[in-house]
């Protein structure tokens, strides 16, 4: 189960650190232009905090772990996660976008998961 968290977090990891960059790096209107039609209904600020927070919560599902510095970090990365997930699932759900909650809570079971594993019957030692 060990192998199967680390695979879960890898993944999770590269989808977040890359769609937050991507929301650090573009603006709103680049953002919009790429499908994520929400950016424009909330402020570049707003925008580049949700990057971040995605850009460092999978580094922290990963780095801590692998240096074994405050492995603790993972399971609260991944809850980290979880929250970012309802809060889209939330936006989407008011932009009536279905198909994208199915996604978000794709991504928060997963985060789930890991967030359970770590921080339950299988923690690092």
């Amino acid at each position: 189960m060990d192998t199967v968290l680390w695979i879960i977090a890898a993944v999770l990891a590269v989808a977040f650190v890359a769609s937050g960059a991507m929301k650090l790096l573009r603006s709103r209107e680049q953002l919009a232009a790429s499908g994520m039609g929400w950016a424009p209904e909330f402020s570049a600020g707003t925008v580049k905090l949700i990057g971040a927070l995605e850009v460092l919560a999978g580094i922290g599902l990963i780095l801590p772990a692998l240096l074994d510095i405050a492995p603790v970090l993972v399971p609260l990365a991944a809850l980290g996660l979880i929250l970012v997930m309802i809060g889209a699932a939330v936006v989407h759900a008011r932009r009536k976008e279905y198909p994208l909650i199915a996604v978000n809570a794709v991504l928060l079971i997963l985060a789930a998961v890991v967030a359970w594993g770590r921080f339950g019957p299988y923690p690092f030692s």
